[in-house]
């Protein structure tokens, strides 16, 4: 029985070193960042999983749990997906039954070009509607000629104790950022969110360098997964795709 194990061991070690040899990538010699950043099939390889989510769909068969706003669908010019209303406070629709963990939210976002009314992202890692991580977007500021508003495009939050007041005040320029080249601050837009805890990284459009890269500041390394639209916001939403990683 020992020479079995032994053997299968064995099998298995020299079947991982004949795939490193015939690879690209050393991954004993990669650094965390690189790691994260490399969208290769060795992340298939190792459990990657790929699910496109039909917001459409899951909101006409009431798979999608909805606080403080009203959703519509809609399926106009190659999209289908969901529209929120507008209202004070936050907005949520949680995805039921889905837990979210380390992986890459991808998803088109359109928001409104009116001053302080359009905030829209995704919540993660969410206890229920008032404890979560989210990235959002501030669209109104995508193209602004203030220079200052220009830098609060895109928004990392982990509530309910690091709000982006808190952290504009304590951590000014660190939690909130630019997108560059900007876009059209009144269309869709294409969101990828890349969580492997704490380290985020967001992308906008084709962009290949992130607009924002942040570490998460709580410990929470699991949990919900929704659309968020912020105080007086409405804001639509497609084409949601979620690759999942350990």
């Amino acid at each position: 029985m020992k020479l079995t194990k032994c053997l299968s061991i064995s099998l298995v070690l020299l079947t991982l070193y004949n795939y490193g040899q015939s690879n690209l990538h050393d991954f004993s010699v990669i650094k965390a960042d690189e790691w994260f950043l490399q969208k290769t099939d060795s992340l298939v390889a190792i459990g990657q999983q790929t699910v496109h989510y039909d917001l459409h769909d899951l909101a006409e068969n009431h798979q999608l749990q909805v606080i403080n706003r009203e959703i519509k669908t809609f399926s106009e010019k190659g999209k289908r997906g969901v529209s929120f209303s507008s209202n004070e406070n936050n907005g949520i629709a949680w995805l039921q039954e889905l837990a979210f963990s380390n992986g890459i939210i991808e998803l088109d976002i359109k928001g409104r070009d009116i001053l302080q009314q359009s905030f829209v992202g995704i919540a993660f890692h969410g206890k229920d509607e008032k404890i979560f991580d989210a990235i959002y977007f501030r669209p109104f500021n995508f193209k602004s000629s203030d220079p200052v508003r220009n830098i609060h495009a895109v928004q990392y939050v982990s509530l309910p104790n690091n709000d982006w007041k808190k952290l504009r005040d304590e951590h000014n320029g660190i939690y909130e950022k630019a997108v560059l080249p900007a876009p059209d601050p009144s269309g869709w837009f294409h969101a990828t969110i890349e969580v492997h805890f704490p380290l985020i990284k967001v992308y906008v459009n084709s962009n290949k360098e992130p607009s924002l890269t942040v570490e998460q500041l709580n410990t929470v390394k699991s949990g919900r997964i929704g659309l968020w639209v912020g105080n007086n916001s409405d804001g639509s939403f497609a084409n949601l795709t979620i690759r999942t990683f350990n």
